[in-house]
């Protein structure tokens, strides 16, 4: 049985195999275009955590908030 899913940049359908060497992606092109989302920061992984660039963090700190 084939199993397809669907390009996560334009939604063709992609066979997941060796046939497919770029997928999920149907295409280096299609690849290329979501990496560069994420390097836009476009895209980005949610947290609760996360740091503003105006929040400084520094090791020291850091070591005495897990002291």
């Amino acid at each position: 049985m084939t199993t397809v899913v669907k390009c996560p940049t334009c939604g063709k359908g992609v066979v997941w195999g060796e046939v497919s060497p770029h997928r999920p992606f149907c295409s280096k092109r299609c690849q290329l275009i979501d990496l560069g989302e994420w390097a836009d920061e476009e895209k980005r992984i949610p947290s609760n955590g996360d740091l503003n660039e105006s929040d400084e963090w520094s090791e020291e700190q850091h070591d005495r908030e897990r002291d």
